[in-house]
């Protein structure tokens, strides 16, 4: 037995040291072509994605921005025009109390919601939750209509509270549900605890669960406040005053509204309309980081 198992181990060892034949070279080969392949393809999608955002940021800070890609003549003029041209600050300030009412009032809604779906049972509890997630899967475009004559006839329609509805319930359903999930995940127990220690059970959801949901809070917060920031739309069809407008809407303006387009403004203003984006992800992914640490620590 000793012998057979030294002969095997000798003639692995003769296959590992002895080179390559032909075939196995061949093998190596189309497996290398293939790596090149994927890794070309992969380059030419970056690129792809790359390029327009290089165009918008090097026209932004060019004196004389085109539609070409080029090195910019540097200058913050196209920005400082943005701030003191009439109606551009306007858009800014107009998408931020937009898409900050929606999102306080959307997660709000569903966190509470949340909350009573994943710890209360009640006849047909499976029923609403997927009929309400239905709500999400229908296309805005197909309900716009009768919404527009809905808020007509509420008369809310050209107004920060009208839109502001309409953008928290669009994107309730989705927060809803991220919520439920993170509720669910949170054990009963300790509200359990908490009644012992004499807490109600809105005591016990307000000072134990929802702390310990503030990833999920963030989450939320964040997938809300980029679809209401990003939605063309809605505003579009529900708001008639320029002095209501969002960026979004401004931008489209910019660039249909006139004969000869200011590409360093419109560049300019695309470069602020994604600031406020990338600073919330940048907030609350440092502050999911940071509660998701701390709980780690006291558990």
């Amino acid at each position: 037995m000793q012998t057979l198992t030294a002969s095997l181990k000798a003639q692995r060892t003769r296959e590992q040291t002895s080179p390559p034949g032909p075939s196995a070279r061949a093998r190596r080969g189309r497996r290398a072509a293939g790596r090149l392949v994927v890794y070309l393809v992969l380059c030419a999608m970056a690129l792809f994605c790359v390029v327009p955002f290089m165009w918008v940021l090097l026209g932004s800070v060019d004196a004389h921005a085109s539609v070409y890609l080029r090195a910019p003549n540097w200058t913050l003029h196209n920005f400082a025009e943005f701030f003191t041209r009439s109606g551009t600050p306007q858009l800014l300030v107009n998408s931020i109390v937009i898409a900050g009412g929606g999102t306080i009032l959307c997660i709000a809604l569903a966190m509470f919601s949340g909350y009573a779906f994943s710890r209360f049972r009640f006849p047909g509890r499976r029923a609403v939750l997927f009929g309400i997630l239905l709500i999400r899967v229908i296309p805005p475009t197909a309900t716009i209509a009768p919404l527009y004559v809905l808020v007509l006839n509420l008369h809310l329609n050209n107004s920060y509270l009208g839109i502001i509805l309409v953008e928290a319930a669009f994107n309730l359903p989705l927060a809803l549900w991220l919520l439920k999930g993170f509720f669910d995940a949170i054990p009963e127990s300790l509200e359990e605890a908490a009644a012992v220690d004499g807490a109600s059970r809105w005591g016990a959801a307000i000072r134990v669960i929802f702390p310990l949901a503030l990833p999920g809070l963030g989450a939320s917060a964040l997938f809300t406040f980029i679809s209401i920031w990003g939605d063309f739309l809605t505003p579009l069809v529900l708001l008639q005053s320029p002095s209501l407008f969002p960026i979004s809407i401004g931008l489209f303006q910019a660039y249909v509204g006139f004969n000869e387009v200011k590409w360093g403004l419109l560049t300019a203003t695309a470069v602020i309309y994604m600031i406020p984006t990338v600073l919330m992800y940048l907030l609350v992914r440092r502050y999911l980081l940071r509660a998701t640490l701390s709980g780690a620590l006291k558990g």
